[in-house]
């Protein structure tokens, strides 16, 4: 045991005067195991970051919810045949109040129709490319809404198409500077006035494509007063969410059957609607990522390659620095395992700090993208963990061949080398 440490401490101070000694060579060849471990450990950060943001996102959206639209988010089993899907008619509130009133395992359904790149106006103030969602009674139930200043709309004013609206964050900001209380303004879209009852909290874009930044929310029936509503341009969603412990899927059929006997499509014929899921967003975003780890794992294996070979040289020319060294080591006694051992971890050991340099260096771009670019980082041990395990095997790869042929010198050979 005592033999044992001796080796690993000897092997340890050996690989820092190693690095001390010789710091471009030593340098030089640890990058590729740095930008190696570096790429593995970075890519797998990024990716568990963004699973991880993506299914929060997904959480707060609830994964209860059916968007039920005239284009399907992904390809139904083939080409994706966008000439039949414009053709499909859009949705409306009939729609949305037949699945309410026919299901009760339905809790809300809700439309909203989408108008991109508004112009609004307070004044002499007036700020452009503004999302505006025009929605039915239940939409803030699905969205989770934060309302910091004011109120949401209430269901008489989304029922009878009153002229009210909620502002998002950055649309109050820049439509209200210095702080003026926007409750009770009037404000300016489509040429009719608006009075702001509510400003929502900041929370950034989602999912789903909702956001409810730079948005103003107001009644789908007060647009239907100056917008075609139904038209191909505006596109109405429909939102469906089920009853708490109901099944999705189970309900998505009952959904689907509604829809079919309230837009007149009879048996046999597809439908002229597409049910969407979120679910559908994590088995496509995994197969990608998937995609996405493996060229990940390829660039950096073409790193570790590299590294692999600049410490295999590093150790050749240690062991015939120390030819002497070693000649005399086996004359006294040493074994050929320990002659082995020592190389061996002193490759292990240079290999495992140019592997934490790669970790150090994530740690460090993850917390500026945390705390800088404010994109949540997720640190993970088990990410760690493959660095440090890469790290080891890749000592063991490239210092196997010298710590061999070191542990196979003859000892009187070796004591008369020059």
């Amino acid at each position: 045991m005592n033999n044992i440490t001796q080796i690993i401490g000897t092997s340890i101070v050996q690989a820092f005067l190693e690095l001390k000694a010789n710091k471009l060579r030593t340098f030089l060849s640890l990058l590729g195991i740095t930008i190696g471990i570096f790429c593995i450990i970075g890519v797998l950060t990024v990716l568990d970051s963004l699973k991880n943001n993506i299914q929060k996102d997904m959480a707060s959206l609830g994964s209860d919810v059916l968007y039920i639209d005239r284009w399907p988010w992904m390809d139904e089993g083939g080409e994706y045949k966008w000439w039949e899907y414009w053709r499909r008619p859009s949705l409306s509130p009939k729609e949305a109040k037949a699945i309410v009133t026919q299901l009760p395992e339905v809790a809300v359904a809700t439309i909203c129709v989408s108008t991109r790149r508004m112009t609004i106006k307070y004044n002499d103030v007036d700020v452009s490319s503004i999302e505006g969602y025009a929605v039915t009674d239940g939409f803030d139930k699905l969205q989770n809404i934060d309302i910091v200043n004011g109120r949401y709309l209430s269901t008489s004013e989304l029922d009878g198409g009153v002229y009210s609206v909620v502002l998002g964050y950055e649309a109050y900001n820049a439509l209200f500077p210095g702080s003026i209380d926007p409750l009770g303004k009037s404000i300016t879209f489509y040429g009719r006035k608006f009075s702001v009852v509510g400003v929502m909290k900041k929370s950034g874009q989602n999912s789903v494509g909702f956001d409810f930044d730079n948005c103003v929310i107001f009644p789908y029936f007060a647009a239907a007063n100056f917008l075609e509503v139904r038209s191909l341009d505006y596109d109405p969603l429909l939102a469906v969410k089920a009853v708490e412990g109901k099944n999705l899927e189970d309900i998505k059929y009952e959904v689907e059957g509604v829809l079919r006997k309230v837009r007149k499509v009879r048996p046999g014929e597809p439908n002229n609607f597409s049910i969407n899921q979120l679910s559908q967003f994590s088995k496509r975003i995994d197969s990608m990522f998937g995609l996405i780890d493996m060229i990940a794992l390829i660039i950096g294996g073409f790193s570790l390659l590299v590294g692999a070979f600049g410490i295999a040289n590093i150790m050749f020319v240690t062991v015939k620095e120390r030819t002497k060294i070693i000649g005399l080591k086996k004359a006294i006694g040493a074994r050929k395992s320990s002659i082995l051992w020592e190389f061996l971890l002193e490759a292990i050991v240079l290999c495992l700090i140019g592997g934490f340099m790669g970790i150090l260096i994530v740690v460090l771009l993850s917390l500026i993208l945390t705390y800088g670019v404010d994109f949540h980082v997720t640190l993970s041990l088990s990410n760690f963990f493959i660095g440090i395990f890469v790290s080891i095997f890749v000592g063991v790869l490239s210092g196997v061949i010298p710590a061999r042929s070191a542990s196979r010198l003859n000892p009187v050979v070796a004591i008369r080398t020059n």
